[in-house]
């Protein structure tokens, strides 16, 4: 069937409804109103207000009736609108529902899925523009999967919602409208393990979420140079999956993170620790990153462009690498310490 991919987490929501009484939805906007992004629409038609429950403007207070509800024996659906909003909610996430485990000595699991929309390109400024799943793939006790197809999108619901602990899904804003063809019999996809969207022999494209696509993109570009792209989807950053990071990397000796959050600290970092730890011997040039430029993502839709990894930005950082050009373009947009690109001031010759 033709779907979309707002559709597909809807379908997942509906099917895990009708599979266990026990599961419900609950966050802002999510019964009258459809969903911010309109993922809930018709489901509180569907299944009433008690399975489908708006709450009021305190993530704090939602996510903690959640761990709570979990704790009880129920298995709910924590919607919260973005993730800049989940910054309310940090000690009920990462002080409650990761650390009960561990702290009842293994008597009380907290079978909680949290949904939340994450990173930048719809022009909603900086307070709503954020990824920070990096931020939550720190955290022990928590499961964090960024879907990016339709069957991910779908299949994983379904997974995480069997898992006994805290699953934590990051819907890239940007793939809601995103449309394709679904199976009709699509049914649950594993919530661990890096998958292959592309072969290839001369760098290894790595990425997840939102920028999946725009890495494909970039993959059918560098063909057109004569550049064998293998793109890897990390589809889960708690826990990472080495084998698959690490059996590309051998395969073609070189290796691009691309990742619309920062680099300092962040989960781009950690994988390119992973690939120097795992391959440094397998490499022939230094792993490149493509990440967001440190700055309060811009409202105005030029500069917000500018601030968020690209299809161009991918192909020269890839080009340079197979190029032998190491060090060059691994950043996209204006250095906000300088006010003009690392490239530029290479080209400049400046340190």
């Amino acid at each position: 069937m033709k779907t979309s991919y707002r559709g597909a987490i809807r379908e997942a929501i509906r099917e895990a409804m009708h599979r266990d009484e026990r599961v419900f939805l609950m966050g802002e906007d999510v019964g009258w109103y459809g969903g911010c992004y309109a993922v809930s629409k018709g489901l509180l038609e569907e299944f009433g207000p008690e399975r489908i429950r708006d709450t009021p403007l305190s993530e704090s207070g939602f996510t903690g009736a959640g761990i709570g509800a979990a704790l009880g024996g129920m298995r709910p659906i924590v919607e919260i609108m973005t993730v800049n909003f989940s910054l309310l909610a940090l000690d009920q996430i990462v002080n409650n529902a990761a650390t009960l485990l561990h702290m009842s000595g293994g008597a009380f699991h907290v079978p909680l899925v949290i949904r939340m929309a994450t990173g930048g390109g719809r022009q909603v400024a900086a307070q709503h523009s954020r990824s920070l799943e990096g931020w939550l793939a720190h955290i022990p006790g928590l499961r964090i999967v960024p879907p990016a197809t339709l069957e991910d999108a779908r299949g994983m619901l379904w997974t995480a919602l069997e898992d006994p602990d805290p699953v934590l899904i990051f819907e890239h804003v940007l793939l809601y409208n995103r449309e394709g063809a679904l199976a009709d019999d699509a049914g649950p996809v594993p919530i661990e393990g890096a998958a292959i969207r592309r072969p290839g022999t001369d760098v290894s494209l790595i990425t997840y979420g939102g920028s999946l696509f725009k890495v494909l993109d970039a993959a059918d570009e560098l063909a057109s140079h004569g550049i064998s792209a293998e793109v890897v989807d990390l589809r889960s950053l708690r826990p990472l999956d080495d084998e698959t990071i690490l059996g590309s990397v051998a395969r073609t000796h070189r290796a691009v993170v691309v990742d619309e959050g920062w680099r300092s600290g962040g989960i781009s970092a950690e994988i390119s620790a992973r690939i120097m730890e795992g391959a440094f011997y397998e490499l022939d040039a230094p792993v490149a990153r493509v990440c967001g430029v440190e700055v309060p993502m811009p409202y105005p839709e030029h500069l917000e462009r500018a601030a968020l990894p690209q299809v161009a930005d991918v192909v020269r950082a890839a080009r340079d690498l197979v190029n032998g050009n190491v060090g060059i373009a691994v950043d996209v947009g204006i250095d906000s310490d300088a006010g003009i690109s690392p490239k530029a001031r290479i080209e400049r010759g400046e340190s």
